[in-house]
């Protein structure tokens, strides 16, 4: 279906859509704005609670797939990749709904309005929440969040499969613990360059149905009632034509957390006028008081209901008065050995490799007799799947991944090591109470794997996690409780040791980049992630990963959390040297590049395409993560940034040639009045497989490729 067609049928929609508004009362109206919308049986519209969650997987309704957290999705670098898993995701969404709707059941986490992706930026790594996000990169958040999109809504000409929801808009990432009061103060540079660059992308390239406001404030106006935000960016600039909600609660923020206005109904009233149409929560009950004394004009409130009951036409499940091909999925494909074969795949091609001294890795099976896991996220369910996440019948732990492939004819000896946090595993035991053990198996091993990191109890979103932070998000960077202990332990064994690290976030594991032999970053896995890095281990698979966020070497490095200015901030305008770079990871195989050329020296309005060959020369198959960056040489501008991805999978000695385009506007930023601006100058244009930065440089032995353009005018 073209543009043409495709704005007809919407225009479709929203005819019907104000045909049955017309017919509702007061009452009717302002209930059908709630999540939990009751049915109006006389026009023959169901029920429906709006609310449900797809962050990486059906989530909160029971057994769906479970794929790796969003952080590790983007550790794939790969837009085609995430489509795949979002068409996966709304698969198993449609058999589930169509399931539900056989038993008529319509409550909570059964609808077909997902809530999802995240696609904030992960500006600090304190940030509890971050791993919900796809890195700290505008542009690859954009690239991971538009393919993700494309995946859950599908591309019938008459319906979407699902309706994707991207949130938080805008400048929402931490701190947990004051967000129902925090006013993000940012400037307009900042708030076009880094905090709305995705949400753009997402509603022009990726024609999101939905996006969900932030709890905070903007410079002192509540997100889910800010004009500016809603009506005059989202709408007007960004051309969005979908519906908007408020997060859960944040409404109520107005009166109860920000002291903006004095009462519910007031709140509700804000929400309404300034763009939301949807309330997660209940302050729309008061709408109907508001419709009656004049603050909210009830032709906003129609127009409102417009918009929700498009998107429900859209789905094919307000009245249903044509046949919808999605009502056919069946229930049998929930859980089915394809989509548990996708979940490994992608799991293992999230794995970055930080670290592999003298190729210690992968290991030679027939080489080892007995085997050491160790730690407390070696046999952690939790630590496989991060947060809003579903239920899988089956999940595989790296210990049980780890035996599961060396079979009998290896011994895995296991030790939790320590508790995740706290210094004793037993409650009434003493300080350390598995050293003892942790000493014995490496005796035992040929090589130890060690566990470490967080899980969705140590990070997460306020209220969910529960530890002793409390709001869910990190005080430091470092290992927690007596981790950086175990690990030292275990390498005083003089046995290899290899560190596996299962986190959302950033750590900064300075010592074992000193001492351990290899490093392997596992993210939150998903629920196959123990079967996909033993694979890795063991050589089954090549690591493809690369970081979408920096690993700093300690908090210090850092401005304050509560700090929205990014000046300092992630590999585009940080000063110092990474621990790891953003867009670094290792592979067991080598690719070598020709010579790159761009088609132009002068980048002219339709932009620039770049082109170079790359070849396997190592002796296993992988995938290659071409990356192009680009520096505006003026002073004063960003880091180079990552402009453009191509991911090439390679057989050993095969040689392919990357193309990226690089449209006109990825050599423009924005000015302090939040305006793009592409003026007469310098570019320096990067290519290779990782950021062009000296830290890259020292950890791979490569130096990218550098192609300098003329942009604007020219000379």
């Amino acid at each position: 279906m073209d543009i043409t067609e495709n704005r007809g049928k919407i225009r479709e929609y929203r005819d019907r859509a104000r045909e049955l508004v017309v017919q509702m009362t007061l009452e009717e109206k302002v209930e059908q704005t709630l999540n939990e919308a009751p049915a109006v049986e006389r026009l023959g519209i169901k029920a429906y609670n709006w609310w449900n969650e797809a962050l990486h997987g059906v989530a909160r309704a029971g057994v769906a797939t479970v794929f790796p957290q969003a952080i590790g999705l983007a550790a794939t670098f790969d837009e085609e990749l995430l489509e795949q898993v979002g068409d996966a995701v709304s698969t198993e969404g449609r058999a589930k709904f169509n399931m539900q709707q056989a038993e008529e059941d319509r409550g909570l986490y059964k609808g077909l309005t997902f809530w999802s992706p995240n696609i904030n930026i992960f500006r600090d790594p304190r940030w509890g929440r971050g791993h919900e996000t796809f890195g700290e990169d505008p542009y690859l958040t954009s690239r991971m969040g538009i393919g993700y999109i494309k995946g859950l809504q599908g591309h019938d000409e008459k319906f979407l499969k699902a309706a994707a929801c991207v949130k938080h808009i805008a400048v929402h990432s931490g701190p947990e613990g004051s967000r129902h009061s925090f006013n993000a103060v940012v400037g307009k540079q900042d708030l076009y360059e880094t905090y709305l660059a995705a949400f753009k992308a997402c509603v022009q390239e990726g024609h999101v149905e939905a996006v969900m406001g932030a709890y905070n404030c903007i410079n002192g106006v509540p997100c889910c009632g800010n004009h500016e935000l809603l009506e005059e960016i989202l709408r007007g600039e960004f051309g969005f034509e979908g519906h908007v909600v408020s997060d859960c609660g944040a409404i109520m923020d107005f009166h109860a957390g920000h002291h903006i206005t004095d009462t519910p109904m007031e709140s509700a009233a804000m929400a309404m006028n300034n763009g939301c149409d949807l309330n997660c929560g209940s302050m729309y009950h008061f709408l109907k008081q508001a419709v009656r004394e004049g603050l909210v004009e009830e032709k906003r409130l129609d127009e409102a209901l417009v918009n929700l009951f498009t998107a429900r036409m859209k789905l094919g499940v307000l009245d249903q008065q044509e046949e919808n091909p999605y009502d056919r999925i069946p229930y049998s494909v929930v859980d089915s050995d394809s989509m548990r074969k996708l979940n490994r795949d992608v799991a293992a091609r999230s794995v970055v490799l930080l670290k592999n001294e003298n190729g210690i890795l992968p290991l030679d099976k027939a080489a080892v007799k007995t085997i050491g896991v160790i730690g407390p996220n070696a046999n952690n369910r939790k630590a496989l799947v991060g947060n809003y996440e579903g239920t899988a019948s089956r999940y595989w732990t790296i210990s049980e991944g780890i035996q599961e492939y060396v079979g009998s004819g290896v011994r895995v000896m296991f030790s939790e090591g320590c508790h995740l946090y706290h210094d004793k595993v037993e409650g009434l035991a003493e300080r350390h109470d598995r050293m003892a053990e942790v000493k014995g198996v490496c005796g035992c091993s040929d090589v130890v794997v060690v566990c470490l990191g967080l899980d969705a109890s140590l990070e997460g979103e306020q209220g969910d996690a529960n530890n002793e932070y409390g709001s869910g998000d990190k005080p430091d960077l470092n290992l927690p409780g007596l981790q950086e202990e175990i690990l030292e332990t275990v390498y005083a064994s003089g046995k290899p040791t290899i560190l596996v690290l299962l986190s959302g976030s950033a750590l900064a594991v300075n010592w074992a980049e000193e001492h351990v032999h290899a490093i392997l970053q596992g993210w939150y896995p998903g629920a196959e992630g123990g079967r996909a890095i033993a694979e890795i281990l063991f050589g089954e698979r090549c690591p493809e990963g690369k970081l979408p966020v920096t690993f700093y070497r300690s908090c210090d490095e850092l401005p304050d959390f509560a700090d929205y200015n990014m000046k300092g901030r992630t590999y585009r305008y940080m000063t110092g040297e990474a621990l790891y770079p953003f867009g670094y990871g290792l592979s067991y195989t080598r690719f070598a590049y020709g010579k790159a050329e761009a088609d132009l020296r002068q980048v002219t309005e339709e932009g620039v395409t770049i082109c170079v060959p790359v070849k396997n020369v190592g002796t296993m198959a992988g995938r290659e993560t071409v990356q192009v960056y680009v520096k505006i040489e003026r002073e004063g501008t960003p880091n180079p940034q990552l402009k453009g991805i191509c991911k090439l999978y390679l057989e050993p000695g095969e040689e392919k040639t990357a193309k990226i385009h690089l449209p006109a506007e990825r050599f423009g930023l924005y000015d302090e009045a939040g305006k793009l601006r592409i003026a007469e100058e310098k570019a320096s244009v990067f290519i290779g497989g990782q950021a062009p930065d000296t830290r890259s440089e020292k950890l791979t032995g490569y130096k990218v490729q550098k192609i300098v353009l003329s942009v604007g005018a020219g000379e």
